[in-house]
């Protein structure tokens, strides 16, 4: 069995057990949907629609609608993620609400990358192994296995 690197403890912390290069490769993670959610254009960037996509598809004027009245909220959660992320990125015991931080700007930043890098159900690493994008999509596929087992350590028992 591969070691966790994320584990709750009985105490209902979560132990964060990243190799010094782990811990290098997700360091840029919050840095970068930090520049994406403040300066990407929601209308012409793919990867920000994508992180908040039409909530009516067959009503443009509806889904307007709905995001004027939401877009903020998600916007400054999103933020807040980031910003717990960035001050936690070192620790080795992150809260619930900690880890729960981690999670979704890890996932925020797999879907910003899965767009960037066209990544289908298909894709392989193979695909972006002669690549420019191989450094990228190594990030991708990290911050996927981290996310699972992220999802892992709060869907488990405690200890």
């Amino acid at each position: 069995m591969a070691l966790e690197r994320v584990r709750r403890t009985r105490k209902g912390e979560f132990l964060v057990r990243l190799t010094t290069s782990e811990r290098e490769a997700i360091r840029g993670v919050p840095g970068m949907l930090r520049t994406l959610l403040q300066d990407a254009d929601p209308a012409t960037d793919p990867a920000l629609q994508r992180l908040f996509p039409s909530a009516y598809l067959d009503d443009p004027e509806r889904s307007m609608e709905f995001e004027h009245m939401v877009r903020d909220d998600l916007l400054a959660q999103r933020i807040a993620a980031v910003d717990t992320m960035e001050r936690t990125i070192e620790a080795d015991r992150l809260s619930e609400d900690e880890v729960t931080a981690w999670l979704a700007t890890i996932n925020d930043v797999r879907l910003m990358l899965g767009v960037r890098l066209e990544v289908t159900e298909s894709s392989t690493p193979l695909d972006f192994e002669d690549d420019d994008r191989a450094a990228s999509y190594a990030v991708y596929a990290f911050l996927s296995w981290l996310e699972e087992d992220v999802v892992s350590a709060l869907a488990g028992a405690k200890g």
